[in-house]
């Protein structure tokens, strides 16, 4: 029922949004002297947020073409060098630039295209070598594909690494935590060549029994097949992905902004003034900050209820239970790589000290090896987006990335 529901509130209210999107147009067509008295700002001001205001499937564009590098602009080349039916590696190539630590940024797949930490990736690329996995939307990939549960995740980060290679560090944004250390922890038992230089876990669900907060009592106190009857629906029959069952990204975004309602309501509200006022440049900010965490992706609802179940309920990965395709996964194996966290102290999605856990797990890395880095005067997006992590953590990243790229790897002991 929840796809109908959505296609029914989406035709309701598409008339409202083509007139609205009309008039916009027609009122910035006015002439200067008429376009720019109170009535017709606000009127046009009123429009475009109309116009706007509502959920889409289609993936926004990384438009990441030049960063600076070494005080000079470099052109980026956005190109796949991998694909599954699941995701695609993209390489975003600099030609001219010098060589650079190759890093590997994993993406949540957690309702919205990977394309939303694009802030992420733009600064990595100005001192990395960076690649991305870019997940699918599960509503565009036919059933014949088979489920995607975390097993299947694990396997894509596995195969991402052994594709790029030796001395490659990995970047996990907030939810793929567990699932990319997992991926690192059976590399390093395998002694697989491929195990990365170093590890980053980002605002990333290790063990959500440390200072739980509203997320995951949420998860803690419904069953698993309650998420399954009122949160996940089948894919319809006009979309490439029918019958596939899968957790709406329509639903998560609905979440997401019911956490904050406040927050989302002053920020319309400075839009409008911003519109009104003729600020463009905040109002374009504004603007392009919801017209991407609008864009949603439908997640594989073997992936979505594995995680509550795993990783919010249960917390295998933090009492050692954690299996991949029943097979124990032990952190306590990974010694060649370097591991940091980071963590946002105003994070009300994913709380201080449920990422830093990860250190207490991981005992075969040596201390001088570990760093926990928590970014004061942040929530969760200011983890990996905005002025602070651009000023403030990044760096911090860079630093460790350089510091692990430098140094020698112990020999395999397990």
């Amino acid at each position: 029922m929840l796809y109908t529901a959505y296609e029914i509130n989406r035709r309701a209210g598409a008339p409202v949004v083509a007139a609205s999107e009309l008039t916009a147009r027609a009122l910035h067509a006015l002439p200067a002297p008429l376009a720019r008295t109170p009535g017709v700002r606000h009127v046009r001001a009123a429009c475009d947020i109309l116009a706007r205001a509502r959920p889409t499937h289609h993936r926004p564009a990384y438009d990441i073409d030049v960063v600076p590098v070494d005080g000079r602009d470099a052109e980026v080349v956005e190109h796949p060098t991998l694909r599954t039916p699941f995701a695609t590696l993209l390489h975003f190539a600099k030609p001219s630039a010098p060589p650079q630590p190759r890093v590997l940024v994993v993406g949540p797949m957690s309702g919205h295209f990977t394309t939303l930490i694009q802030p992420t990736i733009r600064t990595l690329l100005s001192d990395h070598d960076v690649h991305v996995v870019d997940w699918h939307n599960a509503r565009d990939i036919p059933a014949e594909h088979g489920p995607f549960g975390l097993d299947e995740y694990i396997e894509h980060v596995m195969q991402a690494l052994r594709f790029l290679g030796p001395d490659t560090h990995v970047v996990a944004v907030c939810q793929p935590a567990v699932p990319v250390l997992s991926a690192v922890a059976l590399l390093a038992e395998a002694d697989d060549p491929a195990q990365p230089r170093s590890v980053t876990l980002m605002a990333g669900p290790v063990d959500t029994r440390v200072n739980p907060n509203r997320v995951n009592t949420s998860a803690a106190t419904r069953s698993i097949s309650w998420f399954e009857r009122r949160v996940v629906d089948t894919v319809p029959r006009w979309y490439p992905g029918h019958g596939r069952r899968v957790y709406p990204g329509v639903v998560q975004l609905t979440a997401f902004m019911s956490m904050n309602p406040t927050r989302h309501l002053t920020a319309h509200a400075r839009l409008y003034r911003d519109l009104v006022a003729g600020n463009t440049a905040a109002a374009a900010t504004t603007r392009a900050f919801y017209d991407e965490y609008g864009a949603v992706m439908d997640v594989p609802a073997e992936f979505y209820l594995e995680t509550v179940a795993r990783i919010f309920q249960q917390h295998d990965f933090a009492r050692g239970r954690f299996t991949w395709r029943g097979r124990r996964v032990d952190p306590g194996a990974i010694r060649n790589t370097a591991l940091l966290t980071v963590e946002g102290a105003n994070d009300d999605i994913c709380s201080p000290g449920q990422t830093e856990a990860a250190h207490a797990l991981c005992t075969g890395i040596p201390a001088e090896h570990k760093r926990h880095h928590l970014q004061a005067g942040v929530g969760h997006y200011g983890v990996f987006s905005g002025s602070r992590w651009e000023a403030e953590v990044h760096p911090v990243l860079r630093d460790f990335i350089a510091s692990a790229g430098s140094g020698e790897r112990t020999a395999s002991t397990g």
